[in-house]
């Protein structure tokens, strides 16, 4: 198990070995023609490469449109709940943030799928809290087959399941599944995770692997930007992205970049990440892996997103909400963060198009 992996590597070494990263080791892995490793991308993604970003910007966007031509897919969230029994210090879902609960019933579903629609979306992320007994397989089950007629293309990001349960919900049309490590400071996870039951950090970490052996499509993995530092983070991601592609080769995997935004409930003090580290992050992932779908969600301000969406992410998503109801029945005292890019779906696409770019809505059928 990956866990094995992990645990082959200290955080402080990984820390100090990005850190020592000198010009000369950019310059030559910058120089190389084959498939990089995470040794590689560690390199990448240090100090010593912030002089190379425009040569790594360059690099970026000729492995992009080599592999995804110009278009950009467009995605929105569909929050289905907010209740969850998980205590995380930095979510605003987290079980002690006194907020109204709120979990949609088939009709206030049906609601939230008719405004995507008019929308033009066509791909949708379902979220909920993790709460078992409210939102269970059998509540994400009903909703993926409700809302299946509507879209092509459903992902989920909810509690972790069993490997059954993932197969059932591909039977019923699910996509893809997006589970995210927060951080891989085993340590560090404890404190924010301190109750429930994704306080369990193996059982979390071992969630690709029981997607994999389901046979899910494709797989998004990531850390939480702000909860640990930034590169040693990143650099034990794409170290689980080796380990999930060596053994879940039929799968695809996806990358995505969220960082720390206001939300309900306590405050504590966040690892610094600017826009021109994300930039970084960004170009060092296509690099990296030239075939990586990226994406890159609301949570940034327009103005960044605007220039990052030619130089290397694939995906991103528009007018989104991040609360249960948020699109028919708005109620920000439900939301689980604030998101910063507030467009509406065709100011995105247009801007997609001022860069030249072309937005894609549905790019294929998804037959079950």
């Amino acid at each position: 198990m990956f866990i094995d992996t992990l645990s082959s590597k200290s955080w402080e070494e990984v820390s100090l070995q990005i850190k020592s990263t000198t010009e000369g080791d950019v310059r030559r892995v910058l120089n190389k023609n084959t498939l990089l490793k995470s040794e590689d991308f560690a390199v990448l993604i240090s100090p010593a490469a912030q002089p190379f970003l425009e040569e790594m910007a360059a690099k970026s966007v000729q492995l992009t449109r080599k592999r995804f031509g110009n278009t950009i897919q467009i995605f929105a969230p569909l929050y289905l709940s907010n209740e969850c029994q998980n205590i995380c210090t930095y979510c605003g879902f987290s079980l002690t943030n006194k907020i109204p609960r709120k979990t949609l019933t088939d009709d206030e579903i049906l609601a939230e799928v008719k405004i995507l629609k008019s929308r033009g979306i066509d791909h949708v992320l379902l979220v909920t809290g993790e709460a078992q007994k409210t939102v269970g397989v059998d509540y994400i089950g009903n909703a993926i087959e409700l809302i299946q007629p509507y879209f092509t293309n459903i992902s989920i990001e909810v509690q972790p399941l069993e490997e059954e349960e993932y197969k059932l919900l591909i039977d019923k049309g699910l996509y893809s599944v997006l589970v995210y490590q927060e951080t891989y400071h085993k340590e560090q996870y404890k404190k924010f995770h301190p109750k429930g039951k994704k306080s369990n950090f193996e059982y979390r970490l071992d969630t690709p692997d029981r997607l994999g052996r389901a046979g899910i499509h494709k797989i998004g993995i990531g850390a939480l930007i702000g909860l640990e530092d930034w590169r040693t983070d990143s650099f034990f991601t794409a170290m689980h992205l080796e380990y999930l592609e060596k053994k879940y080769w039929q799968s695809k995997f996806s990358i995505s970049f969220p960082r720390m935004r206001p939300h309900e409930g306590g405050e504590f003090e966040v690892f610094e990440s600017t826009e021109r580290d994300l930039l970084q992050l960004i170009f060092a992932w296509r690099i990296f892996r030239e075939n990586m779908e990226l994406s890159l969600s609301t949570r940034e301000r327009a103005h960044f997103r605007d220039h990052a969406v030619a130089l290397g992410v694939t995906t991103m998503s528009a007018a989104s909400s991040t609360e249960p109801g948020g699109y028919a029945a708005p109620d920000t005292h439900l939301e689980q963060f604030e998101i910063d890019d507030s467009r509406s779906v065709a100011e995105i696409e247009e801007m997609i198009r001022q860069k030249g770019l072309d937005p894609v809505f549905k790019d294929w059928m998804m037959m079950v």
